[in-house]
């Protein structure tokens, strides 16, 4: 009996070995993240598929939001020598979590122990995230409250991890909040699009003195993004998007790194967020998209070697996406899409589409519904341009189109708002014409 207690005790401590520690420490110019007491600067990407694709793009590190799947996360991340900032996913004002009601904060609290106890010595593990945006659209600070809690027993049971928490952008009630109600955060974490380039100076002004992260970066969000005349938000194209990757890390992230600990790039995967190419960095077919090169340029520091595509222009009846595009129902109109190809390396295929505007638009990252898309109506869809019927119902649509080279989507989209013909109007001939989608890539 007593061989077997050795044993077990044995045992219990070896595992506990298994950890690789990481701590935030101060220096001469700022503070600096050490992993294993080494400099560790997080190239990072918020998503948690692709796995093989994170390692050759360069990054070092992968963020969740959530605990769903966590230890295969964990696992995975492991196996390529990633680390993981594991999100503990505290429950929203907005969706209708009350953090006045004590039993329900306690309950929370109980089940964020468990978890912290069951992850914290992952080899994977670089830092915990306690709550993801508590800050959209609430009212009762009494949430930070709760964040400290966590972050308090964090630093109980487990010294080798630090605690983060992430506010939605950077304000500076927020700020004021955390320093004051959760003295048991380490790092500030924030989720910035268009605002980027105003975080280095704002976070220290603001009030917090600690190191930061920016924990969600991409392409300009759709709330601060121009509209057309009828109120619907214009998407850049994926050759700005890829622009806009670069500049935004080679001139807000990377040159503030006595403070700014590392980012986590948004997002890594696909998803309907306004509209289904958004945010997505991969194709709902799970294709690779152009602003992948970007990153991979700022990761790496080298050249890619079979890049996406470039696009030079795309019109609708010779129109921008600007343009404030309106059509009449059912009448012909004519699309140009104009890309730039690396040379002789392999086939070309475009895919157009016409989507209804989206009807399930929320905040916040919630789950939306894929938008309509209207078949039928397009004519030979395998080439740059086309010729196409708008759709007998009045509404609002875009126009989709990508082209996939070197296993690759270069992709853009324009609105334009069908009205109804006048009663004079000639009825558009009909014309039949074929209809395409993603799945054409396949082929």
């Amino acid at each position: 009996m007593t061989v077997r207690i050795a044993i077990i005790i044995l045992s219990l401590l070896l595992s506990n070995l298994t950890f690789a520690q990481t701590k935030v420490v101060k220096t001469n110019s700022g503070f600096q993240l050490l992993r294993d007491g080494k400099p560790y600067y997080v190239k990072g990407l918020g998503g948690e598929v692709n796995f093989d694709k994170m390692v050759e793009v360069g990054a070092n590190s992968l963020r969740t939001w959530g605990i769903d799947d966590a230890q295969k996360v964990l696992d995975e991340a492991h196996k390529r020598g990633l680390t993981v900032m594991l999100g503990l996913w505290l429950q929203h004002e907005r969706h209708g979590f009350d953090y006045d009601n004590s039993d329900k904060v306690l309950t929370q609290l109980n089940h964020f122990k468990s978890i912290i106890d069951k992850f914290k010595n992952h080899p994977a593990l670089l830092l915990w995230g306690v709550g993801n945006e508590l800050d959209l659209n609430y009212t009762n600070p009494n949430c930070w409250n709760a964040v400290q809690d966590i972050a308090k027993y964090i630093h109980q049971v487990d010294p080798n991890h630090p605690t983060s928490t992430v506010t939605a952008g950077l304000d500076s009630l927020e700020v004021a909040h955390i320093v004051k109600r959760c003295p048991d955060i380490d790092i500030y974490c924030i989720n910035t699009y268009g605002d980027i380039a105003n975080v280095p100076d704002n976070v220290s002004k603001f009030g917090w003195q600690g190191p930061y992260m920016i924990t969600e970066w991409g392409p300009n969000g759709y709330w601060e993004s121009p509209k057309t005349s009828w109120g619907v938000s214009l998407e850049q194209t994926s050759t700005e998007k890829r622009q806009v990757y670069f500049d935004r890390y080679k001139k807000y992230i990377e040159p503030n790194k006595n403070y700014c600990l590392g980012s986590y790039a948004f997002l890594w995967g696909a998803k309907q967020e306004y509209t289904e190419t958004w945010f997505g960095l991969f194709s709902k077919e799970n294709k690779m998209t152009e602003p992948i090169d970007a990153i991979q340029t700022v990761f790496t520091e080298k050249e890619i070697l079979k890049p996406a595509p470039t696009i030079r222009s795309y019109t609708l009846n010779n129109k921008i996406a600007t343009d404030n595009i309106i059509v009449k129902a059912d009448s012909k109109n004519e699309a140009v899409f104009n890309v730039e190809l690396p040379k002789n390396m392999g086939p070309v295929k475009y895919n157009w589409r016409i989507i209804q505007e989206s009807t399930d638009k929320k905040s916040g990252g919630d789950k939306e519904d894929e938008a309509i898309e209207i078949g039928g109506l397009i004519k030979n869809g395998k080439s740059n341009q086309i010729t196409f019927l708008a759709p007998k119902n009045v509404g609002q649509y875009r126009l989709f189109v990508s082209v996939l080279h070197n296993d690759k989507l270069a992709y853009a989209n324009i609105p334009f708002n069908v009205i109804a013909r006048d009663i004079n109007d000639k009825q558009a001939k009909a014309i039949q014409f074929k209809f395409t989608d993603m799945k054409s890539f396949d082929n």
